[in-house]
């Protein structure tokens, strides 16, 4: 009997240690050690350095873009002020001094003066120092008259004579550059040029006999009958001619003055006289 229960408890023994131990929750993977506050490497803050480098370019390639922007605009400005208004001008000019032309072509009614302000205009200008071809002459210095390609006659601060008038001064104003440019050469006119007024029917045949480079804007004593600064003491038949100075600018004022040399009738060809020859 003993010797079976020694048998039956080794034989319990070997049981259990065949059996497999009964299966419990899994286990986790062990957590890594906190890294010690002494021994741990803090990266670097990032340097701005850069950054700011881009914000300068693009500020500065930004201002580029408008100051290439700003030229090209300028640049059209200047071809529009000196080159395609002058276009404009040239056009609308010889429209109208070909309907003056047209108007002196027909035949003028019974009683019209010989030479008369019409609504079209009063004649053509030619200065050939000035190489400027022939000037229509209208009344009026506006801006908006002048910026038509013509020669205005004043009506204001002094009022004008006309080329017929038995005395006065036939003062004139254009402008220099832009819109025509009528009186642009006007630096090139000398003592003794002659400078042609046409009408209907006469030549009016001046000669330049003194200019004033350079004088206000606000000098209307240039405009009087008798001149004192060109030096002409006495009525006459006097002719000036004013514009802007000095070039591409409206500072000052470039004044010419002429005096009526002699006139020629206009025949049927309307041959020119010799100075325009």
């Amino acid at each position: 009997m003993a010797g079976s229960k020694h048998d039956d408890e080794r034989a319990e023994r070997a049981e259990r240690e065949d059996t497999p131990p009964a299966p419990g929750p899994p286990r986790s993977a062990p957590e890594p050690a906190a890294p010690d506050a002494a021994s741990s490497v803090t990266p670097p803050p990032a340097r701005p350095r850069k950054g700011r480098r881009r914000r300068l370019a693009s500020v500065v390639s930004v201002l580029g873009e408008l100051l290439i922007t700003a030229g090209v605009v300028m640049g059209l400005f200047v071809v529009y002020s000196l080159w395609w208004t002058n276009v404009l001008a040239d056009r609308e000019s010889a429209k109208q001094g070909d309907e003056m032309r047209h108007d002196w072509a027909r035949e003028a009614p019974k009683g019209t003066p010989r030479a008369f302000d019409s609504e079209d205009g009063i004649g053509f200008l030619h200065v050939p120092a000035m190489d400027s071809g022939e000037v229509l002459v209208k009344k009026g210095t506006s801006t908006s008259a002048l910026n038509n390609g013509i020669a205005g006659y004043y009506t204001d601060p002094v009022k004008s004579a006309l080329p017929w008038d038995e005395k006065g001064n036939f003062s004139l104003a254009a402008h220099r550059d832009g819109h025509g440019a009528r009186f642009h050469n006007i630096h090139k006119l000398k003592d003794g040029d002659p400078v042609v007024f046409e009408t209907r029917d006469t030549w009016y045949i001046y000669k330049v006999f003194k200019t004033l480079p350079k004088t206000s804007k606000y000098n209307v004593d240039v405009l009087q009958p008798v001149p004192e600064e060109s030096g002409k003491t006495k009525p006459g038949r006097y002719l000036t001619l004013t514009t802007c100075t000095p070039i591409y600018t409206s500072d000052f004022r470039y004044i010419v003055w002429a005096e009526l040399d002699r006139t020629e009738k206009v025949d049927k060809e309307r041959t020119p006289p010799r100075e325009l020859s």
